[in-house]
Formats: structure tokens, sequence, C-alpha cells
């Protein structure tokens, strides 16, 4: 539209914002707009800035580029937006030595820095697994007085989960809880993945306990790393306890809870405790996988318990599986 230079008006913004509404990506959106400009913009603003996220979200990103630019020479969007939004599309193209010039040039320009625009950075040095830069970046944008926002805190955790920076994972949720800000599941659930894996489980329940009293809502899999964690310890009242905390916050157990549930039971030698939770598998309509029989009978089989893994591989094959390869 934009393009073939035909220009929206009053009731082409109306529509397009109702359609955001209904997408459920306004919101989202105008967070991103209040990131980057620190105030409300106008509906024209939001609506421009919100078609140019969309394209760079579906991986567009040349189209994104062309239609900032045609934007920006009719005065459609504001410079501060258009500068944030070019960073962001040279980010995702992986040019980040060409973002940081553009951000240069924006600063040469006057105008200020912005969370957003951090946060891209910051991002962007998670992932490539520079958590000392993505430290400094943090810290610089405090030094000028900036907010951080949730999603700063929560790529550190994650990425210093990934690059084995634990103990750094964790200081970012302290501080997160300092500011009255929870993380985001899947962050937390990178942390707790990692602590449990290093046989750290004690160090991510207690910190999940500290987000429960914030509000914190965990899932499955925070569960199931957790339960992982303390059957590869042979806790078995730690495993039975976690089960349990599931039910009482009116969470349904799902597969992978139950997969972690009979493995850690295993390990911890409990393998009679292992059918009860394989029968309440079944009275919830969830089918066990090959990982869960092929468990159940090796675990069996250990034990000298040859006719109850005979019975678990017949079932097993009955319910048109078979054997992993590995």
């Amino acid at each position: 539209m934009i393009q073939n230079r035909t220009y929206p008006n009053e009731v082409t913004i109306r529509t397009m914002i109702s359609a955001l509404c209904k997408e459920g990506h306004l919101l989202k959106y105008v967070d991103i707009l209040d990131q980057i400009h620190g105030f409300r913009c106008s509906p024209s603003v939001i609506v421009n800035t919100s078609l140019i996220l969309k394209i760079l979200e579906e991986g567009r990103i040349e189209d994104g580029m062309v239609l900032l630019k045609s934007m920006l020479q009719k005065i459609m969007i504001l410079d501060t937006v258009a500068y944030s939004l070019i960073i962001h599309a040279k980010v995702k193209l992986g040019n980040l030595e060409s973002a940081w010039k553009v951000y240069e040039e924006m600063q040469n320009r006057g105008f200020q820095a912005n969370p957003y625009i951090y946060t891209l950075f910051i991002g962007v040095h998670c992932k490539e697994g520079r958590i000392a830069e993505a430290h400094c970046l943090m810290k610089e944008m405090e030094d000028l007085g900036l907010k951080p926002y949730s999603e700063c805190f929560d790529l550190l955790i994650e990425g210093c989960a990934k690059a084995g920076k634990l103990e750094e994972s964790l200081m970012n949720c302290e501080k997160m809880l300092e500011r009255r800000l929870v993380p985001s599941c899947w962050a937390f659930n990178e942390m707790v993945g990692k602590l449990s894996e290093n046989g750290n489980v004690e160090q991510a329940n207690a910190m999940l306990t500290l987000l429960l009293d914030k509000g914190f809502l965990p899932d499955e899999i925070t569960y199931s790393h957790l339960i992982d964690g303390y059957g590869k310890k042979g806790e078995f009242h730690e495993v039975v306890k976690l089960y349990y905390e599931i039910e009482n916050r009116s969470l349904s157990p799902g597969l992978l809870v139950y997969i972690s549930m009979i493995r850690s039971l295993c390990l911890s030698g409990k393998v009679e405790e292992t059918e009860k939770y394989l029968r309440i598998m079944k009275e919830c309509s969830l089918a066990p996988t090959v990982c869960i029989y092929e468990t159940l009978i090796a675990s069996h089989s250990k034990k000298g318990d040859r006719t109850r893994a005979l019975h678990l591989r017949d079932e097993m094959f009955s319910q048109g599986l078979r054997p992993s390869c590995s």
C-alpha cells in the first residue's frame, strides 16, 4: 500500500488497530514502542511501527527495511523508532558490526539510546556466549539511567545458564527479585535444567520457592527438571514431594513429569512405586512412551522380575510401539 504511494487515513488506522487487537499483537507492539520512545505514541505511529515489527518477525528483513525507508522519507515514523528498528533488522540478519555503526550514527545525530536497543545487543551477545560483554552492556545501560526490562534479565539468566555460568544466572534471578520482577518460565527453566544436571538441584528448588512467593508460575518443564535432578541423587522422598506439590498447586502433571517421575523412581531403586504412577498416567489418558516402557522393563529385569518385564514388553508391542535404537 505504502510502496504504491497510497497512505493510511484514520479509517485505515482504526481497522489495523482492530486487527492487531484480534491477533493479540497490539499490546506487545505498544510495549516495544514504550521501550523505544519512553511514552505512548500516536495511533498512526503505533500502526506503522507494528506493521514493520510484524514483517521483521516473519523473517522478511529486506522487505521490512524497504518499507521502513519509505516511511522515513514520508515522515510516517519517528526517527528514534526508525533507528531502533533498523538496528533490530541488522541484528536479525546477523550484521552486528553494521548494527553498532547505526547505533553510533544515532548517537552522533543527538538521539538518545533506549532500553529496546540495549536489549537487542544484550540478546545477541548472550546468544553468542559473550556473557561478560552482555553484563557490561547491562551496566552501561543502567549508568545511562535506563531501566532494564524483564527481558534483559531473562536473556542474561538463559545466556549464563547455557554458558555454564550458573552462579551468575542465579545472581541475575536475585537481581530481578530485588526489583520486584520475576523471570519468564523459559529463562528460569533453562537455569533449573542446568543446575539439576550439575548436581545443584537444591539451589534450583530453593530459588523456585522464593519465586513462588512472588507470583511465578512454573510449568511441567520446571518440575520435570527438578524431579530429574533429585532422581539422579537417589532422593526418592524429594521426587514424590515435588509430584504432590504439582497436585497441590492444581497443575496437571503432563507426560514430561511422568517420564521424569518413573525414571527417577527407578534410579532411586523404587521400581514398585512406579506402578502407581503408570496407573495414574493411564487413568489420565496419557499413553506411556517407549522411553517409559524401556525404563520400566530394564528396571524390572535388573530386579529379577522377568515376568513383569515381559508383560510390559508385550504391552508396549500391543500399543504399536517398538524399542528405540539406543
